[in-house]
């Protein structure tokens, strides 16, 4: 079975008020075995417009990081992270070929 892997970009407003949805966000992240591959470490845009954090992290399913996503826990982190910061979020399948 294909892993599955959010992909988010994001641009932080409030950076004290993203910690909170850091917080918020660890309980659904443990539940779901969520491995943060990247996360907001230094880049390079080579092109299109960047955002200034991303973020990608692995999941054992495209299933599991869709349940991650729509649990309880992460919705109720979502709501801070709404209010702090402005992202764009995919899931994608892994290649296992």
């Amino acid at each position: 079975m294909a892993k599955g892997y959010w992909i988010a970009r994001v641009d932080v407003r409030d950076p004290e008020g993203y910690k909170a949805y850091v917080a918020a966000a660890k309980p659904a992240f443990e539940a779901h075995g969520a491995k943060f591959l990247a996360r907001g470490g230094e880049f390079a845009a080579l092109e299109g417009t960047a955002r200034n954090r991303n973020v990608v992290i692995e999941f054992d399913s495209v299933e599991t990081a869709r349940a991650c996503y729509e649990s309880d826990d992460y919705q109720k982190a979502k709501a801070i992270r709404q209010t702090v910061a402005e992202a764009e979020m995919i899931i994608i399948e892994g290649y296992d070929g």
